[in-house]
């Protein structure tokens, strides 16, 4: 054989076969069952290694081109109003076609235990009507997806899971705080709702902050990049790198967040990064300012006798944590900070009435992001503080109706300069709530649930309740 056909003919079956071989390449949240967030330009992106890839979508039928640069490329698909199943094709010279995809709503749900406890529980720690809740889970509209806990020392590509309908089996390992959100937000809203959790328990703010919005912190050790798994899931920037920064880009309507116990050892820090934090995310996603709702940490503090002596001093600190929840709600735009001084648990920092903290995240976001102003989110926020005498007048906002759970209130404590606290009694007023105590005849400052533990029974006339707060700036205990 002629030696130029030979190789000719070498060169055109190498050719088919890199042809053959080739195709593109997803992260794991781009598949079958997948919800893309309506009326957007929800991005799609992975890998080939052809020059170009094109994108058709079933809905408009319409073709998009990306070039592929370095290997990686990425699209953005104008999605419709709510609706589906649909197909996606990706075409590189091999086609792969992802099926059963629904337009809807997309939220994150993120954060430590409290967000990631599932509907079965933790061990001998159960979620308050569980089985009847998984027993009713069948909805095809609601769609999940489970992120892998992964920590490592440089931002990855993919975070692994798989969407999956909401069924019993599903449903039982899911967050029963995301999946009580989303069961909510699709009967209200009569659209798919896809929820993506991304989140592990006992964790530290700082291991969901990247390298770059810690720069200001010098304290803290960024892990040395030689991509590899840390062995701790709190070692700084980790989670970021392994389970947000895969995410970055892919169209949502906001986050869950529910996080906060592991720091409550340094409310002041707490205060500039968690702020700082969502200002970054927002910043990577580049999708818009989306919308950040998350909860303030629950009352708790163990029933023990004997408290350790970590437990004892950490004590003290634990509602400045809350406090620091409270501000940032002031401090992160486009946020809202579900209360729930009304649904802690003494002995254990799990509460089970996880269906509560759904409740009023959905409500925040029916309120804020969906337009429907009819329905309530918001509990008495303390505004201001006047001293007549030896009481202590308080004005709230949000305060039509207020009334004690029981009542009256015993959480209620007031000091004057001396700053030694007293139990105080308080009456609601027209304008709000007086406070005095006969052991201080010149009062200073008013704080009400302010401890560790106290089970909150202020509310207003739409049942929500306030958070704790304090009327002074008096020094944060060490």
């Amino acid at each position: 054989m002629n030696t130029k056909i030979f190789f000719g003919i070498l060169a055109l079956f190498v050719l088919q076969l890199k042809v053959a071989s080739a195709k593109v390449v997803l992260p794991s949240f781009f598949s079958d069952g997948m919800v893309l967030q309506q009326n957007s330009q929800a991005a799609i992106w992975g890998n080939s290694d052809k020059n170009t890839v094109t994108i058709t979508s079933s809905w408009d039928k319409k073709s998009y081109k990306a070039s592929v640069a370095s290997g990686s490329w990425k699209v953005k698909l104008a999605t419709p109003a709510a609706g589906g199943p649909y197909t996606v094709t990706i075409d590189d010279g091999e086609k792969i076609t992802l099926k059963d995809v629904l337009i809807g709503e997309v939220w994150v749900a993120s954060g430590q235990s409290n967000m990631e406890m599932p509907l079965r529980g933790f061990k001998d720690q159960p979620v308050a009507n569980a089985d009847e809740i998984i027993k009713n889970a069948k909805n095809d509209k609601i769609r999940l997806f489970l992120g892998e806990k992964v920590t490592w020392s440089r931002p990855l590509a993919d975070v692994k899971g798989q969407w999956n309908a909401a069924s019993t089996e599903v449903v039982a390992e899911f967050s029963a705080v995301a999946y009580g959100f989303a069961k909510n937000l699709q009967a209200k809203l009569k659209v798919p709702i896809g929820i993506i959790q991304v989140a592990w328990g006992g964790t530290l703010v700082q291991a969901w902050m990247s390298a770059k919005s810690l720069n200001p912190y010098p304290d803290v050790t960024i892990p040395q990049d030689n991509n590899a798994a840390l062995e701790n899931k709190n070692v700084a920037t980790g989670l970021f790198n392994g389970m947000i920064n895969p995410l970055l880009g892919y169209q949502i309507k906001g986050v869950m967040w529910y996080q906060g116990e592991q720091n409550r050892h340094e409310p002041e820090n707490y205060l500039k990064m968690f702020p700082a934090m969502v200002a970054d995310w927002r910043q990577r996603w580049n999708v818009g300012e989306f919308a950040f709702y998350y909860v303030q940490i629950a009352p708790y503090i163990s029933k023990t006798e004997k408290l350790s002596k970590a437990s004892l001093e950490l004590q003290p600190k634990v509602p400045f944590l809350r406090e620091a929840q409270l501000k940032a709600e002031k401090l992160i735009p486009n946020s809202g900070m579900a209360v729930i001084m009304d649904v802690g648990a003494q002995n254990t920092i799990h509460p089970p009435d996880k269906q509560t903290v759904s409740d009023r995240l959905t409500a925040m976001a029916l309120n804020k992001s969906y337009g429907f102003k009819n329905v309530p989110y918001q509990g008495p926020e303390f505004v201001s503080q006047a001293i007549k005498g030896s009481s202590v007048w308080l004005k709230f906002n949000y305060a039509d109706g207020l009334y004690f759970k029981n009542g009256n209130s015993n959480n209620f404590e007031i000091a004057g300069k001396d700053q030694v606290f007293y139990p105080a009694t308080a009456k609601i007023t027209k304008d709000g709530i007086e406070v005095s105590a006969t052991q201080v005849q010149n009062p200073v400052s008013v704080r009400y649930a302010f401890k560790a533990w106290a089970m909150g029974d202020l509310f207003n006339k739409n049942g929500f309740p306030a958070s704790s707060f304090r009327t002074d700036n008096w020094v944060i205990p060490m």
